[in-house]
């Protein structure tokens, strides 16, 4: 017979035994043991042969041995892995040799996701991830179910949490999270074309530290610069032979690569983290779908949403192209935001803002920027580092680099201003707005409701020339206003305590 979540302790008190992750857990984990022995069995290898392949017959046993005790450490481990699902916690018991038990209660759960790296992908299985909103990290994971049984398991948890809840005798949930059209979806064509806009050169920081690393493995010194100069003495000679067409050819043909290449860390990237996108809105909240070699699945409750946040580059802003995402209770890859429409158009991310609950600025909003006294202050400032450090370089003698500082005070001097044009603030009867860059803009949304605190701070000048920082606490993350009147804080302080004081808060869980 069905039994309903809630009911006396007598009728159900656990909605399982103590039960194991899938079978092929333990394959997934003897294959990431070997991943990570991989290396140093290859540079023992390196050792042991030291030019004699026929030493290799030594090494084989070494190799096997180690393969076979990875592997049972895998089995012992799965084995002596088991978990509860509670009626008001899941409890988890590990250890081969000193056992550790943990349970954690459905009210300290924040978020449960699924997600598939590629091994485990291979084997249609899932890692279940439990977020508590303790430091972003996993309070509990079990490694690895079937995708099915991820799938239910969350649903279960889910409903848990919420309330009571129908549990069939099979143990699956009478209801389930059925998922409406996408909110959002990104194709192969929309995911290349993101890819573009994230043009990186990780690539070659990475292949330098690489280089630095093992560079004893070279045959010379990778860092010599006098014994590239030998090198390069005779190729150098014969470039410069050509005249100087043939110089800006080499110098072009190098910029060319480099760019290629950072076109193609970005494609790569991009289309590892970002391939076949999809955002439902389901009964549960917003669900995200996304990533091609670790595929993850993420479930935001809508009630959970703190804030927003939209933004655009410097360059994709000409082609229309923002982003939108979401501050949650939740973690997401150990940030507070969660992108749910990485690289969209206005008219795709509206919609998508009108289901979490919040609405984009009227045109007719009251924007309000920083006060005068605050922008001078940040350049005269500014001024007092620039100013002294490009005298002191003019005096050793260093013409042309005390130019720098003052370079880089006229950059912020213009940065200042710019920002006193276009970064201001906005307030309606139940949000707050902050706008900000001018070259890429940005725009945060916060509901007055669901702030945590609310603090006025100025220091020594900030008294004397009559302006404050307004710090808003979020529960996924900050929202602060910088250099506004006192007046002008004062009267957001207060708006926002008496919208918090007027709203029954357990009206949004």
């Amino acid at each position: 017979m069905p039994v309903a979540a809630g009911q006396e302790d007598g009728a159900a008190e656990d909605m399982g035994d103590g039960q194991r992750t899938d079978p092929r857990s333990f394959i997934v984990g003897a294959i990431a043991s070997l991943g990570q022995v991989a290396l140093p069995l290859a540079f023992g290898a390196y050792a042991v042969l030291d030019g004699e392949p026929t030493r290799l017959l030594f090494a084989i046993p070494a190799v096997l041995a180690i393969l076979a005790v990875s592997t049972a450490l895998s089995y012992l481990n799965w084995y002596r892995f088991t978990y509860r699902i509670g009626a008001s916690d899941i409890r988890v018991e590990s250890g081969v040799i000193s056992r550790a038990a943990r349970s954690v209660p459905y009210e300290r759960i924040q978020d449960v996701s699924l997600e598939q790296k590629l091994i485990p992908r291979l084997f249609g299985l899932v890692e279940v991830r439990f977020e508590t909103g303790a430091g972003g990290k996993d309070e509990l994971k079990l490694s690895y179910l079937a995708e099915a049984e991820g799938e239910r398991l969350r649903e279960v948890v889910r409903s848990q949490k919420d309330g009571a809840v129908v549990m069939s005798d099979e143990g699956a949930p009478a209801e389930t999270c059925e998922a409406l059209p996408p909110l959002f979806a990104m194709g192969p064509r929309r995911v290349v074309t993101f890819g573009l806009f994230e043009f990186s050169l990780a690539v070659v920081a990475v292949g330098a530290g690489a280089a630095q690393q093992f560079d004893f493995l070279l045959p010379f010194d990778l860092w010599d610069f006098d014994a590239w100069q030998d090198r390069l003495a005779g190729p150098g000679r014969w470039l410069a032979g050509l005249g100087v067409a043939a110089q800006i050819a080499g110098g072009t043909i190098a910029v060319v690569t480099f760019t290629t290449l950072g076109f193609l860390t970005g494609l790569v990237r991009t289309g590892l983290r970002e391939w076949d996108f999809r955002l439902e809105r389901t009964d549960k909240g917003l669900r995200r779908r996304r990533g091609l070699l670790t595929r993850t699945d993420v479930v935001m409750p809508i009630h959970r949403v703190q804030a927003l946040r939209m933004g655009t580059g410097v360059v994709r802003r000409w082609f229309g192209w923002r982003e939108l995402k979401v501050v949650s209770l939740a973690q997401d890859s150990g940030s507070a935001n969660h992108s749910v429409a990485p690289f969209a158009q206005a008219k795709e991310i509206a919609p998508i803002v009108a289901v979490t609950g919040f609405h984009l600025p009227d045109e007719g909003l009251d924007w309000q920027r920083a006060t005068r006294q605050y922008r001078t202050d940040q350049v005269v400032m500014a001024g007092l580092v620039m100013f002294p450090l490009a005298v002191g370089l003019a005096v050793a003698g260093q013409g042309l680099l005390a130019l720098l500082p003052l370079a880089g005070f006229a950059v912020i001097a213009a940065m200042e201003f710019a920002n006193w044009r276009f970064v201001a603030t906005g307030v309606d009867a139940s949000q707050l707005f902050l706008r900000r860059n001018f070259l890429a803009p940005r725009l945060a949304i916060a509901s007055r409701v669901k702030l945590q605190s609310v603090e006025i701070s100025q220091g020594p000048i900030a008294r004397r020339r009559g302006y404050a920082t307004l710090s808003l606490g979020l529960a996924g993350g900050k929202f602060a206003i910088s250099g506004i009147s006192l007046d002008r804080a004062r009267e957001l302080r207060a708006a926002v305590l008496e919208s918090i004081a007027g709203r029954d808060f357990s009206e949004l869980v």
